[in-house]
């Protein structure tokens, strides 16, 4: 009968850690992307004004993801950038200019 009540303690304890486990790896993720939204749109400051990322939800083994987009500084039209964050040194770094209109990203009028 002990027997049968360590196995169940343990039973429970297992899936008690384990849930826990899951929701603290989410919510790292979840930190991990508002990280790469926020430096992202901090490099592209210079250059677009309103940006708006879209994270790529994990990225690359050593890197952050993100498309960002927005009106370009002082002119007319919609930008977009793609935006590599470090995992290392979170910092962040955007591209050239890539022709929306060919990426289809514009938004609907």
């Amino acid at each position: 009968m002990q027997r049968n009540n360590i196995r169940l303690y343990a039973t429970i304890l297992l899936f008690m850690t384990a849930g826990s486990a899951l929701a603290s790896s989410d919510d790292a993720w979840k930190e991990f992307a508002a990280d790469v939204e926020a430096k992202c749109r901090q490099a592209a400051a210079g250059s677009i004004a309103d940006a708006r990322a879209v994270v790529d939800p994990i990225g690359s083994a050593h890197y952050g993801l993100a498309l960002v987009t927005g009106r370009p500084k002082g002119a007319n039209g919609f930008v977009t950038h793609i935006c590599v964050y470090d995992k290392q040194s979170k910092g962040a770094e955007i591209g050239s200019e890539l022709d929306t209109q060919t990426l289809n990203l514009l938004p609907e009028e």
